[in-house]
């Protein structure tokens, strides 16, 4: 069976020719449909850039990169996306966030007007799994940082996207809140079960949510190391004081931290360079 995403040898530069950033370099990976993949590295490493590749909101420099079979030329309409801060229009109250994609894509923008009371009762139905039921009708100001991320991982889905992309979507949250949002977004996967990229520099999040794990190296990014998870699920949050939970998060952190150092130079070479 075909990848539901393949990347073959991929390379992303911000800029024009030789002088231009490489950010993204001879980068691999597949993805089956359905599964949950996390990206971790070192800040800058390239982890965001992907996603935007991935998504068609950046074009590649080089390589190959089909999403569905099909190679990416422009924004996916079958992606959804969620961020670290939860970018909830402020002049909408939570339902009407989470009706916003419904707005804009296709097919649904053309019947939305004459559906309108079935794409809410969709869109309730989602607050009510993560627990927004009772704050659909609230302005986005009355909901803590937590809240807003649910609404914002409802309104990422609401579409029923065949693949989700989050982007540090817990990373400005308390680490309890941050903890509690894991199960959710575990829950909602499990339920909804899109293919999903989640970049993250939380290796426990990373582990916890993931089927498998996958090291960038420092800037041009590319894949050194892969670590696969095969606790069932669902996973209780108890599962990260667990030995072998901590050993694979220590072993990625060893990885990162090796690809954070500055490349040797030898003697030799560094004489000739002067």
């Amino acid at each position: 069976m075909a990848p539901f995403v393949e990347i073959e040898k991929l390379s992303l530069r911000y800029g024009a020719g030789a002088g231009g950033l490489l950010a993204l370099d001879d980068v691999s990976l597949s993805i089956r449909r359905g599964e949950f993949v996390a990206v971790v590295g070192p800040s800058g490493c390239g982890k965001s850039t992907l996603l935007k590749a991935i998504t068609g909101l950046w074009p590649a420099t080089g390589g190959v990169l089909r999403v569905a079979g099909a190679p990416v030329a422009g924004p996916l309409k079958i992606a959804g996306m969620a961020f670290q801060n939860a970018t909830l229009l402020p002049w909408r109250n939570t339902l009407e966030n989470v009706l916003l994609p419904l707005q804009i894509v296709e097919p649904h923008r053309a019947r939305f007007r004459s559906h309108r009371r079935e794409y809410e009762e969709k869109a309730l139905a989602l607050l009510d799994l993560v627990g927004l039921a009772d704050f659909a009708r609230k302005s986005v100001w009355e909901l803590s940082g937590g809240m807003q991320q649910r609404a914002q991982l409802c309104r990422a889905l609401i579409h029923e996207p065949s693949l989700l992309l989050l982007d540090e979507p817990f990373g400005a949250l308390d680490a309890f809140t941050r903890e509690e949002l894991w199960g959710v977004l575990q829950r909602l996967w499990l339920q909804k079960k899109p293919t999903v990229v989640l970049v993250t520099h939380d290796l426990r999040e990373a582990l916890f949510l993931a089927d498998r794990v996958n090291v960038m190296s420092a800037r041009p990014g590319t894949f050194i190391a892969e670590r696969r998870f095969d606790a069932p699920r669902p996973r209780p949050l108890e599962i990260i004081y667990d030995h072998g939970f901590v050993d694979v998060v220590h072993a990625l952190r060893a990885r990162i931290d090796e690809a954070r150092k500055p490349a040797r130079i030898e003697p030799r070479a560094a004489a000739d360079a002067r």
